[in-house]
């Protein structure tokens, strides 16, 4: 499955709200370890069929952020089943992103940033899915 960025709507994003999992990689264009991650990150949403995978620039989009702040990038926000699993920093290794979404599903952390409010924010994709 392709990867949602909000500027190119290469998914509509009424299927995000949807998705039982989520995985969103908050990102800034000027970090040069997101923009090496940012293929890795893609490959692996190809191969996961089972997770959405969006990418959101933080500076572009602060609204898909809300209240919460990133201090170090990436950070990535894993959702499971519709609960929050993950929110932090992770290295740009996409062996640990890929272990963590394989990892037996734990307590939500509280605190974490109420996604469904933010993904109901995302733009609507004009006539669906953009290569």
């Amino acid at each position: 499955m392709p990867v949602y960025f909000p500027d190119t709507a290469r998914l509509p994003a009424t299927q995000l709200p949807e998705a039982p999992s989520l995985v969103v990689c908050y990102c800034a264009e000027w970090c040069g370890t997101c923009r090496q991650y940012q293929p890795l990150f893609e490959a692996l949403a190809h191969r996961r069929g089972d997770y959405v995978f969006a990418w959101v620039d933080i500076e572009d989009h602060p609204e898909l952020l809300g209240e919460q702040d990133v201090e170090n990038f990436p950070t990535v926000l894993v959702m499971r089943e519709g609960r929050t699993v993950f929110y932090g920093t992770l290295l740009p290794h996409i062996g640990h992103l890929e272990r963590l979404l394989d990892a037996p599903a734990a307590h939500a952390p509280q605190g974490l940033p109420d996604v469904p409010a933010l993904l109901s924010r995302l733009p609507a994709a004009a006539g669906g899915s953009q290569a």
